[in-house]
């Protein structure tokens, strides 16, 4: 009996050695460059995965790759929180997100500069976000009724997010010339 109940006890210590190396490596992140990039995923980014670039008033800024439907407040957990001196009402954190974006979280008393059209994320561009836009936005473009708004948004839920203007294309009722049209009023 001593000989196996040896057996058991290694067997039950290889089995927790073993569920710990697990454990912890499935949540350690893959990638780590300069300590400003980290991505959640044990290979490959996720498909409908966002890279935002967090700056300003937050612990850890730097890049990150986060969940296609996040927002604002997951960008800024990922970053570690807000730092001292942050400006917690100086952004909306319900907001989504566009894979691309500069998040800038502001100080308390930071003065803001208008961002030039690449830098702007989507925080102040006048353009319709095809991903985020209810029907009440999209009807407001031209050519576009309440059935169309409706259409583009039951094609984004069933295929996911636009990757580009042209997906628009995929969009019954959508030709070449509606695109045109459309094409520098919104933005992905």
């Amino acid at each position: 009996m001593g000989l196996g109940a040896a057996v058991v006890v290694v067997l039950l210590a290889l089995a927790v050695t073993v569920g710990i190396g697990i454990f912890r490596g499935a949540g350690a992140p893959v990638q780590s460059v300069g300590g400003s990039v980290s991505t959640a995923a044990p290979s490959a980014p996720p498909e409908a995965a966002l890279y935002v670039h967090v700056s300003g008033s937050v612990v850890a800024p730097g890049l990150y790759v986060l969940a296609g439907d996040a927002r604002v407040v997951d960008a800024v957990a990922a970053a570690g929180g807000f730092a001292d001196g942050a400006d917690t009402n100086g952004l909306n954190l319900a907001r989504p997100l566009s894979d691309g974006e500069q998040l800038h979280v502001p100080s308390v008393g930071e003065v803001s500069t208008p961002a030039a059209p690449s830098e702007r994320g989507g925080q102040t561009d006048p353009r319709v976000n095809l991903n985020t836009a209810d029907a009440t936005q999209l009807d407001a473009l031209p050519r576009i009724g309440p059935a169309m708004a409706e259409r583009i948004i039951q094609w984004r839920e069933a295929n996911g997010r636009f990757t580009s203007v042209e997906d628009l294309l995929a969009v019954p009722g959508i030709g070449d010339k509606m695109l045109e049209s459309l094409r520098e009023l919104v933005t992905i």
